[in-house]
């Protein structure tokens, strides 16, 4: 038997369960193979629970809202059911058809993305076309706040103009007070400041001691927290009646700030809060003081708008990082990385530190600001080429 067994390349153990099931079960049963899954499997999910999973999947999609495996994990245990984790309800999901695997997709905890410190320290506006059911295109307008990603207010209006840009703003101010700075594109209606005009919105906020700040042309990842607010907001839109006149459809994006805010779990927030329980988590960011009247008076040309002056002073531009991996940051030298040289990085000024986000709003490097006197700053790696044992 022993000779067999090694000539077979099998143990003897097997030798013996397989002599076993030829006596029980037959000499072809022998021959067959096994599954090699266990008897009992106390964590398998039952169909029930598959069923009810996909039901709330459903149920979600049919709402307009948010429906991947994270929505779904958070709806169940909102409503007491038993929760399976998020990567079993993939699992379900694509087994089921109703999903597909996206391989591709970066991981999510690759990403840390730049957020102001407290509410109201910067808020992002932005405006985006929809067609209502005449076929006649109208635009709305959309103010959300950085740190809590809440909709501070939205807009419904025939044409992206700053008078309605205006009205946004005032909107939000009169339920939320006044930010510090407000965050948007460099469309006419909003702030045109780099082609040389100065726009009503900048002037408006301005007077109130509000920092206006922009992106670079082109480059809509500055404002990505506003864009995605934009898919949301299309996704419930979707699944609700097309809206015949303005008046209808500002009842309609009022209904779904309020969903926003209030009801929908948000992924990008700490322990997928709510953009209201974020709202409330953390104290205002303090209000600007107003310029003088005679201040006010005197802004007439993008010129004349006070620049922040002092290391103190906060915000955002974009730079190119030059051929030997560094960017200039007030008169300090900031190596970043040769391996990026020539690309193009947005820069964020904070009292402490400044840090400094590629194209798709990832972290690349943070500092905190040198001594007086300093005039270069390293990344943390050794210089030179590495050296080869």
């Amino acid at each position: 038997m022993s000779t067999f067994c090694a000539e077979h390349s099998i143990s003897r153990k097997t030798f013996y369960a397989i002599r076993k099931r030829s006596l029980t079960e037959g000499q072809a049963a022998a021959l067959e193979p096994r599954s090699r899954r266990p008897r009992a499997s106390p964590s398998r999910l039952s169909d029930e629970v598959k069923r009810q999973a996909i039901g709330v999947r459903a149920a979600l999609e049919s709402s307009g809202l948010d429906h991947g495996p994270i929505s779904v994990h958070e709806k169940m245990r909102s409503l007491g059911m038993e929760a399976p984790s998020v990567a079993s309800l993939a699992r379900i999901f694509r087994d089921a058809g109703v999903a597909r695997a996206e391989p591709r997709k970066k991981p999510r905890a690759s990403y840390r993305r730049f957020v102001y410190p407290a509410p109201n320290a910067c808020w992002q506006l932005d405006a985006t076309e929809y067609v209502l059911a005449a076929g006649r295109k109208c635009v709305i307008f959309q103010l959300i706040d950085d740190h809590s990603r809440y909709a501070v207010a939205s807009h419904v209006a025939w044409g992206e103009t700053s008078k309605d840009a205006i009205t946004v703003v005032k909107k939000g101010i009169a339920a939320h007070g006044v930010p510090q700075r407000l965050l948007s594109d460099n469309g006419l209606a909003l702030n045109p400041s780099r082609r040389g005009v100065l726009g009503q919105l900048v002037a408006h906020v301005t007077a109130l001691g509000v920092e206006p700040i922009t992106g670079k042309p082109g480059k809509p990842t500055t404002q990505g927290k506003n864009e995605r607010f934009h898919q949301t907001l299309f996704r419930y839109l979707d699944k609700q009646p097309l809206a015949g006149t303005l008046e209808q459809l500002q009842k309609q994006v009022d209904a779904f700030d309020l969903i926003y805010n209030v009801n929908r779990p948000h992924q990008a927030l700490p322990g997928r809060a709510t953009p209201q329980a974020a709202w409330d988590a953390t104290p205002k960011a303090d209000p600007p003081r107003p310029l003088p009247v005679e201040q006010r008076r005197a802004i007439s040309n993008p010129a004349a708008i006070p620049a922040p002056q002092g290391r103190a002073a906060a915000g955002i531009r974009v730079a190119t990082i030059h051929l030997n991996g560094t960017i200039k940051a007030r008169g300090i030298w900031f190596n970043i990385s040769h391996t990026r040289r020539g690309q193009d990085v947005y820069v964020i000024y904070e009292r402490d530190s400044l840090m400094i986000f590629d194209d798709r709003g990832t972290l690349i490097i943070e500092h905190a600001w040198p001594a007086p006197g300093v005039r270069y700053v390293g990344n943390g790696k050794p210089r030179g080429p590495r050296k080869t044992i």
